[in-house]
């Protein structure tokens, strides 16, 4: 580690403030963040720890939509009786993060603005169609995600909370690292009035919708669609876990049991 200021803000304008010094970073859950820091990946002069914003808690129905507070831990979305009641496939999402300590820690909007290629919210809020809400702006899921740790937010901007259509019907299923309990493909399936979305992580540098599984999902909700439809090798990861050929032939595995996780129309 190496010498850095600390700074805890008590009102998301604070933060903000904060943020605009050279080399600040703001600090949620410090799951990733600290790691990077003690590897020297990221050396931040400022942290602005936003523990602190009562602005940035909470998870609420919301109409047809959950509403997630940025600071919301993983362990939070999963216990939430809202959540379970409304989404029961998010909350199941939040259960499979990490271990105890990871879901009692990590949060909500700490997890979406680090993009982590393998992480498993991404998949999440694509599938939903998500609309991720800043100090200063709604950003659609889908214009969120732009590249590998990287995101529509600009510097300064502070995620205030995500809202959650609530679908019909949706499942996550991920095929973990056994070590880091990561994703080396996970498939998040969801079935609304508008259509079918499937959002994919792990098996590509950033999170991506898989457009030919929502193309034969729509035609024929069920299993044996998923499991019938080619998925390319092209652009996916290949690392010592698993080839590109392999990530691909376990996106439509994956959906497929998605789909009969998914069960019936709520």
């Amino acid at each position: 580690m190496y010498s850095f200021d600390l700074v805890r803000p008590t009102s998301v304008a604070d933060a903000t403030a904060a943020l605009k010094k050279k080399d600040a970073k703001a600090l949620a859950g410090g799951q990733s963040l600290v790691a990077a820091m003690k590897l020297r990946l990221a050396q931040p002069r400022t942290l602005v720890d936003l523990s602190q914003l009562a602005e940035l808690k909470g998870i609420k129905k919301d109409g047809n939509a959950v509403t997630i507070g940025a600071l919301a831990t993983h362990a939070e979305v999963a216990e939430s009786s809202v959540v379970k009641a409304a989404n029961p496939a998010l909350a199941d999402l939040a259960s499979g993060i990490g271990d105890r300590q990871v879901r009692n820690m990590g949060t909500l909007g700490g997890s979406i603005a680090h993009n982590d290629p393998t992480a498993c919210y991404p998949a999440g809020l694509l599938a939903l169609g998500a609309t991720v809400r800043t100090n200063s702006r709604t950003i659609a899921a889908d214009d969120f995600f732009t590249g590998m740790f990287e995101t529509a937010l600009k510097d300064g901007e502070i995620i205030t909370s995500v809202s959650f259509p609530i679908p019909t019907q949706a499942a996550y299923v991920k095929f973990p690292n056994p070590a880091s309990r990561f994703a080396l493909v996970g498939v998040f399936v969801a079935r609304a009035k508008d259509g079918v979305r499937v959002g994919v992580t792990g098996a590509a540098p950033c999170a991506f919708r898989s457009k030919p599984l929502e193309a034969a999902l729509g035609r024929n909700f069920t299993a044996d669609a998923a499991k019938a439809t080619t998925i390319g090798a092209s652009g996916l990861n290949g690392d010592l876990h698993a080839s590109p050929e392999y990530r691909a032939h376990l996106i439509p595995v994956l959906a497929a049991r998605a789909v009969t996780a998914a069960g019936t129309t709520r």
